[in-house]
């Protein structure tokens, strides 16, 4: 009844164990080694900002077409990085424009300022500042951006709607002046590839637009932001088609590029969040959804601000949801232990009782020896007749003598063999519960002999005591016994060494001497010493053993018991 407790304890502990432990699928060392450095790259982009400060400061005041351009150079800066600062520097480049009186550069620095409303979500602004510009005597490359942003405004616009009229309607629209841009851009510019498969999106056109965002994302010459803004929108399709673990390894190098490129005006973190989010990875969905509000807060990005802190309490609430998880997880873990606890309290008080009953009938048998010498010794003085059967007397009790020597052996060696049982008694109860059962039936089989003076049969049983092979069944018993706890030891041995190190077992064979050492180590067991003694080898063989294993492995000396120790059990 108590085996079946036991083994029902330990399936349950391993069971909470496993349960407690979760392994991610993706890598995200790099990203979190990005965010670690995230102030470095914007320190080169402050860098660069404070030059250009300098640089404007230093000009003559009636130098405006140095102005301008510099005070373009920053808006470039800023238009990605920190909103108020973008917007002040396309004001500026707007009021030099004026001053100017230059129609090109009044066009295109109304453009960046609607480009930058636009970024921060003010929709009605970016209208109101669209609707000024005249774009008539214009440069191409003026007109692309025009054409570009009035496209991405009303595709904003319709996933802001998300409804079933105003949606198609705006989408119309910006279909309509993204094919003005791409009538003006190159064909093998990023620009017009990455507008083509945008409007492809738009038309439901996913698989020419997945071939022809994952070309672009490939191809090299991109920068860090071309790259994000390629990758980002690629996740978007796979989202679209179920293909989630593919959405989020874009997201991550995508969320890489961004920080790299100094890039707070980004969507590449949150949808990684959302994903993770809905994956169930709550603890570095939270990492990255409050990254993504800080950079959202830095920019000053209202649209995306509402977005990002719209999920940021369903995010926490499902953390709180895992901490109560956890907490039902290590109050069954302490059930668990306090179980196991208490099964070996139970058997080491009845592997104790057990030896106590064996050490009584030691003491019995060797009083019964001394009371049957004291009676030889008595016959032998009251009837010398009797010589001849004291001759033989003597005899057999010289064969007990030679019995009870061996018995003492036996016993010595059983003792070194219940410490063994101590340290696993989980395993060998059963088998120790049917030695003690052959020695009582030994010692009653002993007992009837000696009454009965049959000293052959006597002999005969003592010569079928062979300890050599009750080691080798427990040392089998240990080999099943382990192997059912760690069936896939054997194999995930082998993995640590070359094809031609693997240990090949002979017929017959569960464990050699080398897979035991281990073995007994993933037990548990790190003292050499017992190892010694239970495999009956010195410790400098063991360590001989042990050392000559790991010099053979594929990983590291220092590395091979870790990996060891990191085989699961069934």
């Amino acid at each position: 009844m108590l085996k079946p407790i036991l083994i029902g304890s330990i399936f349950l502990f391993f069971s909470v164990v496993c349960f407690s432990q979760s392994t991610a699928n993706y890598s995200f060392t790099e990203l979190d080694n990005t965010i670690e450095n995230a102030a470095k790259y914007d320190k080169v982009i402050t860098k660069s900002i404070n030059d250009l400060q300098a640089k404007i400061r230093s000009l003559a005041k009636d130098d405006l077409l140095s102005e301008y351009e510099l005070s373009h150079q920053l808006y470039n800066y800023y238009k990605v990085y920190k909103y108020d600062s973008a917007y002040e520097y396309a004001c500026r480049c707007q009021r030099i424009a004026y001053k100017l009186n230059d129609p090109k550069k009044i066009a295109y620095s109304s453009i960046t300022l609607s480009f930058t409303l636009l970024s921060s979500g003010l929709f009605k602004e970016t209208a109101d500042s669209l609707r000024v510009i005249n774009i008539n005597g214009l440069d191409d490359s003026i007109k692309t951006e025009y054409y570009a942003l009035r496209a991405r405004y009303y595709y904003d616009l319709a996933d802001y709607a998300k409804d079933n009229y105003y949606t198609l309607t705006y989408n119309k629209i910006g279909g309509n002046y993204l094919d003005s841009a791409l009538a003006l851009y190159p064909k093998t510019s990023f620009s017009y590839l990455y507008y083509k498969g945008l409007k492809d999106i738009r038309l439901g056109n996913m698989a020419e637009a997945k071939d022809n965002f994952t070309k672009l994302v490939a191809s090299s010459g991109l920068s860090e932001h071309e790259f994000a803004l390629t990758a980002s929108t690629l996740s978007d399709i796979y989202i679209q088609s179920g293909s989630i673990d593919s959405a989020i390894s874009l997201l991550i190098n995508a969320a890489i590029a961004d920080i790299k490129s100094s890039t707070k005006e980004t969507s590449a973190m949150y949808n990684l969040a959302q994903l993770l989010y809905k994956k169930g990875d709550i603890k570095k969905a939270s990492q990255f959804i409050e990254y993504a509000i800080n950079d959202a807060s830095f920019y000053g990005a209202r649209q995306r601000k509402v977005q990002l802190i719209a999920i940021l309490p369903l995010i926490e609430a499902e953390k709180i949801n895992q901490v109560e998880s956890q907490k039902k997880v290590l109050i069954g873990y302490s059930v668990v232990m306090t179980i196991l606890l208490i099964a070996v309290i139970f058997l080491a008080y009845t592997v104790y009782k057990q030896v106590a009953k064996l050490k009584l009938a030691q003491k019995i048998i060797s009083e019964a020896h001394q009371k049957e010498h004291e009676i030889n010794q008595q016959l032998a003085e009251t009837n010398k007749k009797l010589s001849e059967m004291h001759v033989k007397e003597q005899e057999i009790n010289e064969a007990l003598a030679e019995s009870n020597d061996k018995l003492s052996d036996a016993n010595h060696k059983l003792s070194e063999a219940n410490k063994i049982k101590e340290e696993y008694i989980g395993y060998f109860f059963n088998a120790n519960s049917e030695f003690f059962n052959r020695i009582e039936r030994f010692k009653r089989s002993i007992e009837q002999k000696v009454m009965d003076r049959k000293l052959d049969e006597i002999k005969f049983l003592v010569n079928q005591i062979n300890l050599r092979k009750e080691k080798e069944d427990l040392l089998k018993n240990f080999d099943k016994a382990f192997l059912k706890l760690f069936p896939h030891f054997v194999e995930e041995f082998n993995m640590l060494f070359k094809p031609e190190d693997r240990i090949q077992l002979k017929d017959g064979e569960i464990l050699n001497t080398d897979l035991r050492i281990f073995a007994l180590i993933r037990m548990g067991i790190n003292d050499m010493g017992k190892i010694s003694q239970i495999l009956e080898y010195s410790v400098n063989t063991i360590n001989t053993y042990k050392t000559k294993i790991k010099n053979k492995s594929i990983v590291q000396n220092d590395e091979f018991v870790d990996k060891i120790m990191q085989i699961e059990s069934n």
